[in-house]
């Protein structure tokens, strides 16, 4: 016989496991009787198991790596020859359960939150399993982004926590999480408003402070109640699971314990609130397949309006290189393009849009901790050095004297951000003017030059914008190019339009104020 301590030290399984599995009948109950002499326990009574347990709880685990539902791991294991649990007195005594020594894992847990990097992906080895999946999480779930504005929740979330509305605002500003969580109806209660600004604290170290996230809450907390300067020098990269513990006071009076999952995405974070006494298994088995994961939850993503920078870039004439080099140069050329380009991107927060042949769209949304505009306009620049650099390694490797530009067009607006996908693909997608105006400005520019909206430029602030070296080219009565720096001019009065058919694909863009940016202080 093994003691619920042996049981649980070598299976490395919690106490709320080893109950969980008894209740779902995968276990026996325990036989409790008085410990036996010289046993490390000061409890009157302990709950031994059979020998057999240990077998029992490999099989079990096994079959959960094979994607089994819970409900049908009992009779597989009877197909397996594993008798029914007999059942026995009683669960385990409560004075052995507080008694019992922690697996690793748990103790990690309780101390604060626990990080998981890098978990395998478990893949089902039957066809016709049951896996859980976003659509049927039955805990309260929401996504939000790294403004911490709500993109998706599913209706347990909806009306245990953020508050029973029937529908979010269309503006992405007005969705901020937390502002829901504390008008819901638990966030009455002023420990649980403590204990959940304290979550989001934890959650938000290196991106917001206390008085940060008091600011964007605009007075839904009292701010006098705030600890001042709490060190917040961490922020979670993505790829990372976190577990944190949560401790909430129910509308009767009842204490409710959850561990909260936070999974973190490029596309923001996923919350999942777990009763502290539910198994964790199936559904740390769907946050495993993130890839997954992230493409059902994108789908769901409802369109919102929000502000947005659009960057939109093009390789000079694309079309006469395409004939120039081998097609299998040429795909070389654009991909060499496309991986150079992307962890400039991912530095400055850039969100994919949808490709159209070799040109380049990407999004930049508001940041918590840097502005969204200064973001795409020095990702623009670090494109524009890139770029030649590329341009020098095929000058020498083809011995040719081309040179590669990527012709760049940004723009900002407020629009409506939303999703087009099939089964296998996403992409994010704005409408509006915003992206058309940074297209046309892309088709524009020549010789790799970035030009930007005065709209743009404008909602700077003053520090940021006398960052920035703007201005526009013009030539003197002697033909000579003078700079004329800090000025703005609207495409049609810029002389060197001297193409007709260019001129009027660029007729919608015509009264556009623009300016070309030369360089972006570091």
């Amino acid at each position: 016989m093994l003691t619920s301590f042996e049981v649980m030290q070598a299976a490395n399984i919690s106490r709320a496991t080893l109950n969980n599995y008894i209740s779902q009948g995968l276990l026996p109950r325990p036989l409790v009787k008085n410990p036996e002499p010289g046993a490390p326990t000061s409890a009157r009574q302990i709950g031994y198991f059979p020998d057999d347990v240990l077998a029992r709880l490999d099989r079990i685990s096994q079959l959960k790596k094979e994607g089994y539902a819970m409900a049908d791991i009992a009779a597989q294991l009877e197909q397996d020859g594993f008798a029914a649990p007999e059942k026995t007195t009683s669960k385990i005594s409560a004075q052995e359960i507080a008694s019992a020594p922690k697996p690793v894992s748990e103790q990690s847990a309780q101390s604060g939150s626990k990080a998981i990097k890098n978990v395998p992906t478990v893949m089902s080895a039957k066809s016709n399993v049951l896996r859980l999946t976003v659509d049927h999480i039955p805990y309260p779930a929401y996504m939000v982004n790294y403004n911490f504005e709500i993109t998706w929740f599913n209706e347990e979330a909806r009306t245990d926590l953020l508050g029973s509305f029937d529908q979010l605002p269309a503006d992405i500003k007005d969705r901020n999480a937390l502002s829901y969580l504390l008008k819901g109806r638990l966030g009455s209660n002023g420990s649980n408003r403590e204990e959940l600004l304290q979550f989001y604290l934890l959650l938000g170290k290196g991106r917001y402070s206390r008085n940060d996230l008091m600011n964007i809450l605009t007075g839904q907390a009292d701010a006098a109640t705030m600890k001042k300067d709490e060190s917040l020098a961490e922020i979670r990269p993505n790829g990372t699971v976190m577990q944190l513990p949560l401790t909430l006071c129910l509308e009767n009076g009842e204490i409710a314990h959850y561990n909260v999952y936070a999974s973190y995405y490029r596309e923001g974070i996923l919350f999942i609130h777990l009763p502290s006494n539910a198994d964790s298994d199936s559904l740390l088995g769907l946050l495993e397949r993130r890839d997954e994961v992230i493409r059902n939850l994108l789908k769901k993503h409802l369109p919102v309006l929000t502000d947005v920078a659009v960057l939109v870039a093009d390789l000079q004439s694309s079309v006469r290189i395409c004939t120039e080099l081998p097609p299998e140069e040429y795909f070389e050329l654009i991909n060499q393009i496309w991986a150079t380009m992307e962890p400039i991107f991912r530095k400055y927060y850039g969100t994919h849009g949808k490709h159209v042949g070799d040109g380049m769209v990407y999004y930049f949304f508001p940041q918590p901790d840097c502005n969204y505009i200064l973001n795409a306009l020095k990702c623009a620049q670090e494109m524009k050095a890139a770029m030649r650099k590329i341009s020098k390694q095929w000058q020498l490797r083809k011995n040719w004297m081309n040179e590669l530009y990527l012709n760049t067009g940004l723009n900002e607006g407020h629009e409506w951000l939303g999703i087009f996908h099939i089964e296998t693909k996403v992409e994010f997608t704005v409408l509006g003017d915003t992206i058309n105006h940074a297209a046309r400005l892309s088709d524009f520019a020549r010789g790799g030059a970035i030009w930007a909206t005065k709209s743009l430029l404008g909602k700077l602030p003053s520090k940021d914008r006398q960052r920035v070296k703007f201005g526009i080219r013009r030539h003197d009565a002697d033909g000579r190019e003078v700079f004329v720096n800090s000025f703005y001019s609207r495409v049609s009065e810029l002389g060197h339009l001297n193409d007709a058919a260019r001129n009027e694909k660029l007729n919608d863009i015509s009264a556009l104020p623009v300016t070309e940016i030369i360089e972006v202080e570091a």
